[in-house]
């Protein structure tokens, strides 16, 4: 069965047409089918609460579509973030990063009446 590409809107579940399991059983799935077409979503209830939403295939397709470039976005977003963390402890890993500390831990603190902090504070 092909369906033409609409572009996909998202509806709260509310907003959804609604049709209970019973028609299920009374129209078939040929009845149920020619319904999701005219109506182009449904919520299927079981005494009046949610059970199940039938969505055409290409709606489906859009929402993975949707979940996969997230997915993505996301995980780019957490590879940047871990780059620069990398970057910034990478001073830890010279050679002189001990003697450094050492240094600094043994010194007083010089502020002058002002707060220090890093970049990222």
């Amino acid at each position: 069965m092909t369906t033409s590409a609409k572009p996909a809107v998202f509806l709260p579940l509310a907003k959804l047409p609604r049709t209970p399991a019973s028609d299920l059983k009374k129209l078939g799935w040929r009845g149920m089918m020619n319904a999701l077409r005219s109506k182009g979503k449904l919520v299927v209830t079981n005494h009046d609460e949610a059970e199940a939403v039938i969505i055409p295939v290409a709606e489906y397709d859009a929402i993975m579509q949707l979940v996969a470039q997230v997915e993505a976005q996301t995980e780019s977003t957490l590879a940047g973030l871990r780059r620069t963390f990398d970057e910034r402890l990478s001073v830890l890993q010279g050679r002189s990063a001990a003697t450094r500390l050492q240094s600094t831990m043994r010194g007083r603190a010089k502020l002058g009446g002002k707060v220090k902090a890093g970049s990222g504070y």
